[in-house]
């Protein structure tokens, strides 16, 4: 079935971007792997990053991620038979391990994997704290790490803003690394390390070569603080999280 969903919806999303102009710019395109399987790595900075990092993977080796996803998506009666049918994973946040094991599976079957390592959208658009769960995916299947950093999609639709999917001309960057191989006795911390220090240096490299400004001093809310924009800094945005997380949690409690 995945065959039969898969490019009709990379088909419409194109149709999409084309229209609206999104200028989409893949860079490293050839560190794509022609088959086997790999994880992808993405950061999350947009609700629409499945989209571009699959269409980065797509368009460098026809290749189709799937993508780990909380189950709530699957639920969904429209985005549940596409994600099921895409062969897109589901992540129940109060047990991972059979999501783990499912994407494990596929791995070893030479799909490649998508995993947002931070877990949830960067309010500050730049890399949190990564999890280890690549990593130790990668170890276990033997497959590398393949980092991919997206840049601008957060002008279209993220966290905390409302969704501008008419803006026009947008420029969008995806950029891809080189494959991280891991050796025998290559730890998941120390791997999960390495890879967070290459994608910051992509990010960064992104970031400065990337060809829109802001359009004037109301635009400058998808720039992070340190590149004299007004989106929070890391440590602000963190601390909005961890408020986040305490009001559902108490939302959660008093639902019995």
């Amino acid at each position: 079935m995945a065959e039969f969903v898969y490019p009709p919806v990379i088909g419409a999303a194109l149709t999409a971007f084309r229209a609206l102009d999104v200028r989409i710019k893949i860079i490293g395109a050839e560190h794509i792997p022609a088959s086997g399987g790999a994880v992808l790595v993405s950061n999350h900075i947009s609700y629409l990053d499945f989209l571009f990092a699959g269409l980065g993977a797509y368009r460098g080796g026809k290749r189709k991620t799937r993508f780990m996803a909380k189950d709530d998506v699957f639920r969904h009666r429209i985005s549940g038979p596409l994600m099921r049918g895409m062969k897109h994973i589901p992540v129940d946040r109060t047990d991972g391990q059979p999501a783990y094991e499912a994407a494990v599976r596929a791995l070893k079957a030479g799909e490649v994997v998508g995993v947002f390592p931070e877990a949830t959208i960067s309010r500050s658009f730049m890399l949190k704290k990564f999890k280890t769960g690549a990593a130790r995916m990668a170890a276990d299947s033997g497959a590398p790490l393949l980092p991919v950093v997206l840049w601008g999609t957060q002008q279209l639709w993220t966290k905390g803003r409302p969704k501008t999917l008419t803006k026009r001309h947008i420029p969008v960057t995806i950029m891809i690394g080189e494959p991280i191989h891991l050796g025998p006795n290559d730890k998941p911390v120390m791997v999960t390390r390495k890879l967070r220090a290459a994608m910051t240096e992509m990010l960064d490299r992104a970031q400065r070569e990337y060809p829109g400004k802001p359009s004037g001093p109301d635009d400058t809310w998808w720039l992070p603080a340190q590149l004299g924009g007004t989106a929070p800094t890391l440590e602000v945005a963190e601390a909005e999280d961890e408020a986040e997380a305490l009001a559902k949690a108490e939302r959660r409690a008093a639902r019995g």
